[in-house]
């Protein structure tokens, strides 16, 4: 048990000095997510509505043909642009039928965010109210907008550094509403432990896992 716990300072020592290396870039990351404009706050949504079983790749060329297309102002089926091999969605009917929703309904999703909710009722008004929206889904979006306020977007990517950091003891294959709550509450006093604030830490997470430090 000792050699475990010797061997589990070190990891956190070698993540603190990782930290160290890539804090300036993480942190510039994070203000550009703050100063995301609210005339982008709809294809952020629609981004993190594809991201669920779809690559950060295909999901950002597939907003890119939705932008080309001005699908928020025009509308339209997104489905044929979703299934294109050159990007191709996963789900992508069902997930068509979630952008169409989320069109119809942003005005009210806009005025939600607009009434200074903290992060957590944010995300519990838009897990209720978006279709396709779970915890991580609600939380990246916040996220992505500069709103989450310290939440956790706990994909697998993060979970398998928890694990490893053995914050968790095993990686769970799905979230219910109360694990999901729960596992965030270790991560942020984890992060509050070792001194990383957790917005930090998700990104460093990804970091270590892409080699990216991306949305």
């Amino acid at each position: 048990m000792r050699r475990k716990n010797d061997t589990r300072q070190m990891e956190i020592k070698r993540l603190l000095r990782l930290h160290e290396t890539r804090k300036n870039a993480i942190r510039a990351r994070l203000r550009e997510f703050a100063r995301v404009p609210p005339q982008d706050y709809f294809y952020e949504l629609v981004y993190c509505l594809l991201t669920p079983q779809s690559s950060a790749e295909r999901a950002e060329m597939v907003v890119a043909a939705l932008r080309e297309q001005h699908f928020a102002e025009l509308g339209g089926d997104p489905e044929p642009i979703l299934r294109m091999p050159a990007h191709y969605i996963r789900f992508h009917r069902t997930k068509a039928r979630h952008l169409v929703r989320a069109r119809e309904e942003f005005s009210e999703i806009s005025a939600e965010l607009k009434n200074g909710s903290p992060a957590p009722d944010l995300r519990e008004w838009l897990t209720r109210h978006v279709m396709g929206l779970g915890y991580k889904e609600a939380t990246h979006f916040l996220r992505n907008i500069g709103r989450n306020g310290g939440l956790a977007i706990l994909d697998r990517h993060i979970l398998r550094n928890l694990k490893r950091f053995g914050v968790i003891r095993t990686v769970p294959p799905a979230l219910s509403r109360k694990r999901y709550l729960k596992l965030e509450q270790s991560f942020q006093k984890f992060a509050g432990r070792i001194g990383i604030p957790l917005d930090e830490l998700d990104l460093l997470f990804w970091s270590m896992e892409t080699g990216e430090i991306r949305k």
